[in-house]
């Protein structure tokens, strides 16, 4: 009998240990699962970080330049030759340079910009014509990446701006400092001189269409389904429907944008209006849901209170079952504003990615969107947008975290325990 009991012992220990070391391994595999994503997360922020703070910074050379008074007045000021002053300022810098050649190679190293640079200062004090002034003009993109990489890239660089450069350096007139254009300009064919205020601007736009139509429509569809419509064939239907919008890829929406808001109604192409409209398409299933999830955690207690005190069925839903769904129904819109904020596909079938300089100032201009900016400038073939496209794509997320962590704020601030 001892034997026996002794045996049925063993048997329930030996099953405790294998359980226990099952739990332990799958313990294990978990741990390395999040690690393994953690590493894979700071591989990317890394990434990110390591070539996207360049474009915080851009290259400079110093000049002295003369405003002579004949070129200003050559016909007015607004449309002076300004490159001529910048031509004359550094061939003055390197007289020994006296080919055709080697002074178009000279002229290269500075921006298209530079010239613009110089027109804004003149038209801002005319005074400063017939006198010698010592402006910092943007160098040439090829010239930042040399500069940025201390001399290792050489790109299109040729011997004699090469050497050029080295003597600008020694001399400390070429310098690379920290500046802000990139946030505050808008895009360029020339790497040195794009920024992503226009994106930024025409994201920022689509957004709050977005918002302002798939928020209150994706609310009131989901309080009519959850408390209002009767359970049939039609309303399970619709649920079905919306459950499968909710998953149809996002290129779709944007061909039906295409074919209906652009093709039927005639609206401004790659305009914020349409770019908004086509989100707030996709974006509102995932509100309804969300919306129709909250609405259904309120205790059923408290529609029974409120009922029983004389409220009608209206004034129950209104004043009190969507007050306390409200934070469960900030979130969902949130989250779902969140990844409309990061769709490219449907903004590309509405003409969103048309080349546009220009900064938009209301729904119905010209615009891109930041996503479909990333994208045109990873596919330039200039190394310049590299840095471009790192930092554009880490403004990106650092959005993408604020959303989110918006989100997860209204949810602490107002969510009610019962």
């Amino acid at each position: 009998m001892n034997q026996d009991k002794l045996s049925t012992i063993n048997i329930v220990n030996r099953s405790l240990n294998q359980r226990h070391r099952s739990e332990k391994r799958f313990k294990i595999w978990g741990l390395s699962a999040v690690c393994l994503s953690l590493f894979f997360l700071a591989l990317l922020f890394f990434n990110m970080i390591s070539h996207g703070w360049q474009a915080f910074r851009q290259t400079t050379i110093t000049l002295n330049v003369y405003l002579d008074r004949a070129v200003l007045n050559a016909d007015t000021m607004a449309n002076a030759d300004y490159a001529l002053l910048i031509r004359n300022a550094i061939n003055a810098e390197f007289p020994e340079l006296t080919s055709r050649a080697d002074k178009r190679s000279l002229f290269a190293l500075m921006s298209t910009e530079a010239p613009y640079q110089i027109r804004k200062q003149v038209l801002k004090n005319p005074r400063l014509a017939d006198s010698t002034v010592n402006f910092k003009l943007l160098a040439a993109s090829s010239v930042d990446m040399y500069q940025k990489s201390s001399g290792d890239y050489t790109g299109q660089l040729n011997t004699t701006q090469l050497e050029c450069l080295k003597k600008l350096k020694e001399q400390e007139q070429l310098k690379t400092e920290f500046s802000l254009s990139f946030l505050i300009s808008s895009d360029s064919r020339e790497a040195e001189q794009a920024g992503i205020l226009g994106a930024l601007t025409g994201s920022l736009f689509t957004i709050l269409v977005t918002l302002a139509i798939a928020f209150p429509m994706g609310v009131a569809a989901a309080i009519y389904l959850e408390e209002l419509a009767s359970k049939n064939r039609i309303t399970d239907i619709i649920e079905v429907n919306i459950n499968n919008l909710a998953a149809v890829p996002s290129i779709i929406f944007g061909l039906l944008g295409l074919a209906v808001f652009l093709n039927v109604f005639g609206l401004p192409r790659s305009a914020p209006l349409v770019g908004g409209m086509v989100l707030s398409l996709m974006t509102m299933p995932t509100i309804i849901i969300a919306s129709r999830s909250a609405l259904k955690a309120v205790p059923p207690s408290i529609r029974e209170a409120a009922l029983s005190v004389g409220a009608s069925h209206m004034q129950t839903i209104f004043h009190h079952v969507v007050p306390l769904a409200m934070p469960g129904m900030l979130t969902g819109s949130i989250i779902g504003i969140a990844r409309a904020l990061g769709e490219t596909a449907p903004l590309l079938m509405i003409g969103m990615v048309a080349f546009i300089c220009d900064i938009p100032r209301g729904i119905t201009d010209p615009s891109t969107a930041l996503p479909v900016q990333i994208y045109l400038w990873s596919y330039s073939p200039e190394r310049g947008f590299v840095e471009k496209t790192s930092a554009a794509t880490l403004i990106l997320v650092l959005f993408m975290l604020l959303i989110n962590a918006a989100a997860i704020f209204l949810r602490k601030r107002f969510e009610c325990r019962w």
